[in-house]
């Protein structure tokens, strides 16, 4: 049984989604949720559940003696970012190379990068005109929202559509997608 450690810095709702969808997996469970915000509302999703939790502040989330011991206190064989909003430093990076999975909400190589995430992308793509968007889910490597792409599930737009229309809609991929391509790629190794 794999264990897998989610790294989260808001909400939680995709936090909470993979931890209900593996609480019945034969191959992997929620092990651990690491956030760099005490105030993540993820990690009062997580400790419902029962899955345990730690805050690693954004200053201490570089340094590697703050976040290994933690990872290798609980065995953790695979992390995913669910609305993680920083850089992976490179130790962890090096340690999980190829285990590291994230989700974004465009089709990358649209609407990435720094500053793009949440409510920021729905807005860019509205701007945009665009007739379609989606997401994305890849791996995470040492260039922000540059790793190699897994998966991408799109949905049409209309001219119609408010900034939350395009969040609803990237919001039931989200829910519906995440949790399965991460068992499947849990699954190839």
């Amino acid at each position: 049984m794999m264990n897998i450690a989610i790294f989260v810095s808001g909400n939680g709702t995709n936090c909470e989604n993979l931890i209900r969808h593996f609480q019945t997996s034969d191959v992997a469970r929620v092990e651990l949720v690491v956030s760099n915000r005490a105030d993540a509302f993820a990690l009062q999703r997580a400790e419902r559940l029962g899955v345990e939790t730690a805050v690693v502040r954004k200053a201490d989330f570089g340094i590697e003696e703050n976040v290994m011991p933690l990872l290798r206190q609980h065995n953790i064989g695979y992390v995913v970012l669910a609305g993680f909003l920083l850089i992976v430093p490179d130790f962890i990076l090096k340690e999980y190379d190829g285990r590291i999975l994230n989700i974004h909400p465009s089709l990358l190589p649209k609407y990435g990068g720094k500053g793009m995430y949440g409510h920021h992308v729905h807005e860019a793509v509205k701007a945009a005109g665009d007739k379609e968007t989606g997401i994305t889910i890849h791996r995470v490597s040492n260039v922000c929202d540059g790793g190699e792409i897994v998966e991408q599930f799109k949905v049409a737009l209309t001219d119609e559509d408010t900034v939350e229309d395009i969040e609803a809609k990237i919001h039931q991929l989200e829910m519906k997608h995440f949790p399965e391509v991460v068992e499947r790629e849990i699954r190839k190794l």
